[in-house]
């Protein structure tokens, strides 16, 4: 199955075409969709940095044709290239886990090294498009009908190789007929939601409405949302996860008031090499992110900023896992352990 098979969506976060990598420049969205080429690994480590390509799967296929890219440009190994794509973007273990699995790439016969990296790259991709799939079906059959959902950042098609986490779970249910209204949280400091998770949802008529971050506990209040949906950057062992900055602050909302919180991650996105999300290393980037918005100025110049890009939600709080092995409730070290170890 090609990836568009498996995406089923108009849009694409990046394509691999004419001998180079091709991103939907997502600082650009809404306003204009503009695709980049980009034709060296440098190039692609800028777009991670600079999130014009974002999102744990996306970042990741990025990474794996970038190193297509340093293949191509005949660098002195790959390993260089892959430490620059590594530390692009800290938290997210999918681009972690997609640049190792490039590395472990072996040439065939009559391949040459570039060949048989596109053809792994490749591989990657499609992979995510069919496991969206199968995470959004799985997430869809969990929600109650009619449900509300409450949704943070972007998990759609822009964030993955095609159909979504977290927001593939809302296309299913949307699709199932078991949904009637989403929420989508603005997510400051980038707006995710309002850029990119709203473009989805209105290009494909699925009804929503977007709030400010701070809103979410008072339409909890009122009882207008039944299940909080979120993607994830890197799970631990245990199952804390790190996702967008607000995340841990929608889970303390969503416990107090009695509403369900759901992860949607593949399996990739699991490192088992962390005991718990105390060793997770949080990214944090600049104060201009806070003091400005767009070209805007919107505090006082030298103000200074605390800026963590993710935050971490504990286990307990979570009460459903979904992965495209299926899920888990209530995930712990021991279910997560058995899962993984599933068909």
């Amino acid at each position: 199955m090609s990836v568009e098979q498996a995406a089923e969506v108009a849009v694409q976060a990046l394509r691999w075409r004419d001998e180079r990598l091709e991103i939907l420049d997502q600082t650009q969205l809404p306003a204009r969709e503009h695709y980049q080429a980009l034709e060296s690994v440098e190039q692609v480590v800028e777009a991670i940095r600079s999130m014009q390509v974002r999102g744990a799967p996306a970042i990741g296929i990025a990474a794996a044709y970038g190193l297509v890219l340093a293949a191509r440009n005949r660098l002195a190994g790959l390993s260089a290239a892959a430490e620059s794509l590594r530390a692009a973007r800290p938290t997210a273990v999918h681009l972690q886990w997609a640049v190792q699995r490039m590395l472990a790439v072996e040439v065939g016969a009559g391949q040459s090294l570039q060949d048989a990296l596109l053809a792994e790259a490749r591989r990657l991709h499609a992979e995510d498009a069919q496991a969206n799939r199968r995470m959004g079906e799985t997430g869809a059959a969990l929600l109650n009908n009619p449900c509300r959902v409450l949704t943070h950042c972007n998990t759609g098609a822009l964030a993955t190789g095609g159909w979504g986490t977290a927001l593939g779970v809302i296309r299913s249910a949307w699709s199932a007929g078991r949904l009637e209204q989403v929420w989508v949280g603005e997510t400051r400091p980038w707006l995710q939601g309002a850029r990119l998770t709203a473009w989805e949802l209105q290009r494909e008529k699925i009804p929503f409405q977007l709030i400010v971050d701070s809103a979410a506990a008072a339409l909890m209040q009122r009882r207008l949302v039944d299940w909080v949906i979120v993607g994830a950057d890197r799970i631990a062992a245990n199952g804390d996860t790190a996702n967008k900055i607000g995340t841990y602050s929608l889970a303390v909302a969503a416990q107090y008031h009695g509403v369900r919180l759901m992860v949607v991650a593949p399996t990739a996105t699991i490192d088992s090499d962390l005991a718990d999300g105390a060793a997770i290393k949080i990214e944090e980037r600049g104060a201009e992110e806070l003091t400005r918005c767009g070209d805007q100025v919107i505090a006082a110049p030298g103000t200074p900023a605390f800026n963590p890009v993710f935050d971490v939600t504990p286990a307990k709080m979570i009460d459903v896992l979904v992965t495209e092995k299926g899920y888990v409730r209530g995930p712990d070290r021991f279910k997560i352990r058995s899962h993984l170890r599933s068909p």
